[in-house]
C-alpha cells in the first residue's frame, strides 16, 4: 500500500539561443531512449518530454530513479547542443512556433482543443499514489482537494510566459485551466457518482474515457492510484521530493482517518478555488483561508498544522528528511521565486527583457541537473 509513483515533463531548449526547440531532435531522443527505455517519453508539443518513475516503495528510490533521468536527458542534451529545463513554464517558448507529436490521441485532441491545445506548452509533475479500491480513491479525492492550493504553492514555478513576466508564481495552471475538465474535481462521493459522470460524457462521444479527465487530482485511469496533477514541475529535485512525500502522507493520514475533511462541501470547494488562485498568484507567500474553520492562515501556519496531523504517517513512510525539506521552501521560497529575482538583477544592470531570461534559464537548467539531497534552495 502506498506505492508511489512520479512523472515529470521537461522543456528541451537550444543552448545557444535559450529558445525552446520547434520540434523534437530525433538523435537527442533517440540518445534518451537508448539510456532510460520506455520511461522517456514523447510529450504532445515537440519542445517537451516526459519521464516516469516505476512504483517506488521509498522516497529515497524515487530519488535515485529522478536523478538517473535527469543526468541522463541532460548529458544527451548536450551531445547535442541542447538543454533540459524543469518548470512550469518556459520563458522563451513561443507557441505559434511549436510543433505536435504525430500521434492518434495527440491529433484528435488537437482536432478538438484548437489553439487551447497548441498553447499547452506547460509542464507539470504528478503523483501517483497506491490505494487499491476505486470506492477509495473517489473518497480520498474528495477529502484530499482541501490541500490542492497548498501543494501548488509549495511547487510554484512557472512565472514566466512568452517571453513576459506575468506577475504570478505559478502561471501553469492559468493557461491550463483554459482546457476542459481541469481544475478541481467534483464533489463526487461515491464510485456510483464518479461512474455516472464518465459513462455520461463517453455515451455522448465527448470523451473516449476517463484519461480524458484531467482534474488537478484524479483516480488514476490506467493505475490503481491516487493522481496528483496539480503541482509545476519542480526544478529543484529536493522540492519535487518533498512534495511528493507530503501528498504520500496526506493519502495515507485520510485513509486510516475516513472522518479527516469528511465534511468537506460546496462552501469548503468554494474557499479552495479561491486558496487556488491565491497559490497561483503568490506561491508560498500567500494567505488561505482554512476551507474548514474559515480562518486565515499563512503557508507556513497550514504546513505546521498538516505536518502535525501526518506525523505518524512520516515515521510510517521513513520519510522525515524529505518532510523538513517542505520548511527549506517555505523560508528561501520556490523556483518561481528564485527566477523572479535572477530576472529582476539582470535588469536591474541594464540587461533587455529577452536577454535577462538568459540568467533564468542558465539556473534552472543547472538545478535541473543537480542531485539535490537537502541542499537548501540560495537566495539572490
Amino acid at each position: 500500500m502506498y506505492t508511489l509513483g512520479i512523472e515529470e515533463e521537461y522543456f528541451v531548449f537550444d543552448a545557444k539561443t535559450r529558445r525552446a526547440v520547434r520540434s523534437r531532435d530525433k538523435k537527442f531522443f533517440a540518445l534518451a531512449q537508448q539510456q532510460l527505455g520506455d520511461r522517456v517519453m514523447p510529450e504532445m508539443l515537440q519542445s517537451q518530454i516526459e519521464v516516469a518513475t516505476p512504483p517506488c516503495t521509498t522516497m529515497d528510490e524515487a530519488r535515485a530513479h529522478l536523478v538517473h533521468y535527469r543526468r541522463a536527458l541532460g548529458k544527451a542534451a548536450r551531445e547535442r547542443k541542447l538543454g533540459i529545463a524543469a518548470m512550469g513554464t518556459f520563458p522563451l517558448a513561443f507557441w505559434p512556433e511549436q510543433q505536435v507529436t504525430k500521434k492518434a490521441r495527440y491529433g484528435a485532441l488537437l482536432d478538438d482543443l484548437q489553439i487551447i491545445g497548441q498553447r499547452n506548452m506547460l509542464c507539470g509533475m504528478h503523483v501517483h499514489v497506491q490505494v487499491p479500491e476505486l470506492d477509495s480513491r473517489v473518497d480520498l479525492i474528495l477529502r484530499l482537494t482541501a490541500y490542492l492550493p497548498l501543494l501548488l504553492a509549495l511547487s510554484t514555478s512557472s512565472p514566466f510566459w512568452q517571453g513576459h513576466l506575468t506577475g504570478l508564481s505559478g502561471y501553469r495552471l492559468a493557461a491550463y485551466d483554459e482546457m476542459p475538465r481541469t481544475g478541481l474535481p467534483e464533489l463526487f462521493r461515491t464510485k456510483q457518482d464518479y461512474d455516472e459522470f464518465v459513462a455520461a460524457l463517453v455515451w455522448a462521444k465527448i470523451i473516449p474515457d476517463a484519461s480524458y479527465i484531467w482534474w488537478a487530482i484524479r483516480p488514476s485511469h490506467a493505475n490503481p492510484t491516487v493522481e496528483l496533477r496539480v503541482a509545476d514541475t519542480c526544478t529543484r529535485l529536493d522540492d519535487a521530493i518533498a512534495i511528493a512525500a507530503l501528498f504520500r502522507c496526506l493519502v495515507r493520514a485520510l485513509d486510516r482517518d475516513r472522518n479527516l475533511n469528511s465534511g468537506f462541501d460546496r462552501v469548503g470547494r468554494a474557499i479552495t478555488q479561491e486558496n487556488k488562485w491565491h497559490a497561483q498568484r503568490y506561491g508560498v507567500a500567500a494567505i488561505f483561508v482554512d476551507p474548514f474553520s474559515r480562518s486565515p492562515l499563512t503557508v507556513k501556519e497550514w504546513l505546521d498544522q498538516v505536518l502535525d496531523f501526518i506525523a505518524e504517517d512520516v515515521d510510517a513512510l521513513g520519510c522525515g528528511a524529505d518532510i523538513e525539506h517542505l520548511n527549506s521552501i517555505v523560508s528561501a521560497g520556490t523556483s518561481a521565486d528564485r527566477q523572479i529575482e535572477l530576472f529582476a538583477k539582470a535588469k536591474a544592470s541594464g540587461r533587455k527583457r529577452l536577454t535577462a531570461l538568459a540568467d533564468v534559464i542558465d539556473w534552472v537548467a543547472a538545478e535541473t541537473l543537480s542531485p539535490g539531497r537537502g541542499k537548501a534552495p540560495v537566495k539572490a
